[in-house]
């Protein structure tokens, strides 16, 4: 059968496809096939139906344009960059108590002899270059749609 990958969510494993044949379909991580770890809503798939369930499932045409949404990685790279001392890449991610954090100690920090913000810029320079080199799907999986908030 084919279908479409309406949601999927990467901490459960699990995803609803709706097949050509108007049916939703749960499906797992397990059953996807072909060395994709992960699927992406609006991806087209080729799958099999065992007890209601999707399985064997083939992803046969492209993940949307992109993976991101609206946040995207070159931005967030360059936000960490130029004003990362300011935690503003980490309000852009939607990570806001992170992006207070480094926005207090990038701002008042300098009393403390400037070692805050000097810390602060070292750590939005990591993350500008983790952002660069990691992935599309990786960035999308773990600062866009998961929890995670440094590095």
């Amino acid at each position: 059968m084919r279908g479409k990958v309406l949601s999927y969510d990467d901490y459960t494993g699990s995803g609803l496809i709706s097949g050509d044949d108007g049916v939703r379909y749960t499906f797992t991580r397990g059953g996807l096939m072909g060395g994709a770890r992960e699927a992406f809503p609006g991806q087209q798939v080729d799958y099999e139906v065992a007890d209601g369930v999707a399985t064997n499932i083939y992803i046969t045409a492209g993940a949307p344009i992109s993976l991101s949404g609206d946040k995207n990685k070159i931005v967030a790279a360059l936000l960490a960059f130029f004003l990362g001392w300011l935690g503003i890449h980490k309000f852009y991610l939607g990570k806001t108590t992170a992006g207070i954090i480094m926005l207090l100690c990038g701002t008042i920090g300098w009393v403390l002899f400037a070692i805050p913000p000097m810390i602060v810029g070292v750590i939005a320079f990591i993350e500008f270059i983790i952002y660069l080199v990691k992935p599309d799907a990786e960035f999308h999986r773990d600062y866009v749609v998961g929890n995670r908030s440094w590095f």
